[in-house]
């Protein structure tokens, strides 16, 4: 894949960011040295391998699941409410 102007443009506008003209073939250099790597990767012989969706058959080790409870977090986090009553914040009404 050739990496130019043109595609640099589409990439910009896909990513809502702004390139300046000055930094522009420095990407373009960049993102082309990427491609000429990632481009490598399909030359690897993957005859005999086995694909898996990990790297590793282990499984995720997962932890008892316990109930920790604080009921004063909720008025902490009340306290720093501009406006709050009922344990409810209050808002300017937005919709009519």
């Amino acid at each position: 894949m050739q990496i130019d102007d043109a595609l640099l443009t589409k990439l910009e506008k896909l990513s809502f960011l702004k390139i300046s003209d000055d930094k522009r073939e420095e990407i373009v250099e960049q993102l082309s040295e990427i491609v000429s790597f990632v481009d490598n990767l399909s030359e690897l012989n993957t005859d005999g391998v086995e694909s898996v969706f990990a790297m590793s058959d282990k499984e995720t080790p997962l932890r008892e699941d316990t109930v920790h409870s604080q009921p004063t977090v909720g008025e902490d986090i009340l306290t720093h409410a501009p406006q709050s009553a009922d344990n409810f914040f209050i808002v300017p009404k937005i919709i009519e």
